[in-house]
């Protein structure tokens, strides 16, 4: 079970977007993720007439390593970690660990 999901809000706490604030949009593989409006970047890219695509400067949001991000608790309006607690009929849920609440 992942502790980071898509459509989750995270903080980042750590390089140039450190306080930043964003909802995760997709997940890439087992370590990166992109955050919605942190990390952008700018590329430079040729148009493409067959996909109807034009040129020119393009800012898009870069990954970031899950390392560098915390889930976002609205309670105490700080960046949690995220632990997995098991139940008695052997179901797993997310919690945050500051204060043993559910994260869905």
């Amino acid at each position: 079970m992942n502790k980071i999901k898509r459509e989750d809000e995270v903080i980042v706490i750590t390089g140039k977007d450190k306080g930043k604030r964003g909802t995760v949009s997709r997940l890439l593989g087992k370590d990166r993720i992109i955050v919605a409006g942190v990390n952008m970047v700018k590329r430079h890219t040729k148009a493409n007439p067959n996909a109807g695509q034009p040129g020119g400067i393009i800012e898009k949001e870069a990954s970031l390593h899950v390392s560098n991000i915390a889930i976002f608790n609205a309670e105490t309006n700080k960046a949690d970690r995220v632990g997995i607690a098991v139940s008695d009929e052997g179901d797993k849920k997310r919690i945050f660990k500051s204060n043993g609440q559910d994260v869905d």
